[in-house]
């Protein structure tokens, strides 16, 4: 049986606060409901309630991997509860369909009185999955894990980041119809995150069902097919996952020029294209074009325009420069085109190209630009933090 996950038109009502378990709590809860203006609230939410999830819907079906992302309380946690029946919709409908491989909290489903061998032997039991294929499983399981040292303890000594990984390592070993994870790629040393997410890179190929909910963007880009932008319950943007970032980090990043702004600063910019090519290998170069325009009679003199190359991961700025400092600079009245080629010195991962209005004088950032996300794809292999592209010959 092809597994399949739909989450269909769901709501999920959450009660803010402490339930009224006395007289003197119920009154004026009692006296704001009558209060003007309080019968505007949607019918279903009481007073202090709120929605978590609101009117969400999307399908997986096999060979497709959705990411869930959004800042913290956008609903992304609620909604893999939803879907493995540790919460209930308040309407609507969250199924999946086939064996499921779960892993929404850090131990989630482990008995911390039974050792970590007994563990595995009692998800793969949950899972549905037979004594006989969990035996001849376990190895594999403990190996991938790096816990076997430990396997014959009870996993509340583990440490959060053992009890991830053999958690993980459960849930993708015993032949999930489909896969649901919880920030599992952030947890653990670099080494298990690098083989986890090799892991599911390997089950999304084997045509099942996969939805992830990570903070890490560039897995997000680079492992799944489709991705949700979820802000205070509702899904603000649905469609590639690049562009489900780019949303998100433009969602987050400084506002732009106002009218009033541009016209005083006398010079402002319009659009920038992606990088070219798309992905970016590591160690190459590539290009972008900002379009801006100069609405003074005359460039003006103290305004500068900024491009800036952003790790998108930890919003750390890696490079910024200055259009005049390279040549770049507009000299006369009008619209503009800069084409920038540049250098992707940087290791693999997930990055942000944005572009400012600083004002010289002032020695401060007058106005955001248009920003871009782009990928940097691994080239030849290295540790550290640039990319040198070393060179040697032997005789």
């Amino acid at each position: 049986m092809a597994g399949q996950v739909l989450f269909d038109a769901v709501w999920k009502r959450f009660h803010r606060g402490l339930a009224h378990d006395s007289l003197r709590d119920l009154i004026p809860a009692l006296a704001r409901r009558l209060r003007p203006g309080a019968a505007t609230a949607p019918p279903e939410l009481r007073d202090g309630d709120f929605w978590a999830v609101r009117d969400v819907s999307f399908e997986v079906n096999p060979g497709q991997a959705l990411g869930i992302i959004g800042g913290n309380g956008a609903g992304k946690s609620t909604t893999l509860k939803l879907l493995t029946k540790v919460l209930m919709p308040t309407r609507g409908m969250a199924q999946i369909t086939g064996r499921a491989g779960a892993l929404i909290e850090v131990s989630a489903g482990f008995h911390p009185d039974l050792t970590g061998r007994e563990n595995v032997f009692l998800q793969g039991a949950i899972m549905g999955m037979p004594m006989q294929l969990i035996r001849e499983r376990f190895d594999e399981i403990v190996d991938f894990s790096g816990v076997s040292a430990f396997i014959d303890t009870p996993v509340k000594r583990y440490s959060s980041g053992m009890n991830a990984r053999l958690g993980f390592s459960i849930a993708a070993h015993l032949e999930p119809e489909v896969l649901i994870v919880d920030e599992v790629l952030s947890v653990g040393d670099a080494e298990f995150q690098t083989r986890a997410f090799g892991r599911l890179r390997n089950l999304v190929r084997s045509n099942i069902p996969v939805v992830i909910v990570s903070h890490q963007l560039d897995r997000i880009v680079e492992l799944c097919t489709d991705c949700i932008l979820l802000q205070s319950g509702q899904a603000m943007f649905h469609g590639p996952p690049q562009t489900a970032v780019q949303e998100y980090l433009r969602g987050t990043s400084a506002r732009g020029l106002s009218l009033e702004e541009a016209t005083s600063a006398g010079i402002g910019i319009l659009e920038l294209t992606a990088p070219e090519p798309q992905p970016v290998t590591s160690g190459s170069s590539f290009t972008c074009r900002v379009i801006g325009e100069v609405t003074a009679a005359e460039p003006p003199p103290h305004v500068e325009l900024g491009i800036a190359i952003v790790d998108a991961a930890t919003n750390q700025q890696m490079y910024w420069t200055w259009f005049r400092s390279i040549g770049a600079h507009p000299t006369r009245q009008g619209k503009f085109t800069a084409d920038f080629e540049i250098q992707a010195n940087m290791p693999a991962g997930l990055y942000r190209i944005d572009t400012s209005v600083w004002h010289e004088q002032r020695q401060v950032i007058i106005g955001q630009g248009p920003n871009r996300i782009f990928q940097v794809m691994p080239g030849r292999p290295f540790f550290g933090t640039h990319q040198l592209n070393a060179a040697a010959t032997i005789s």
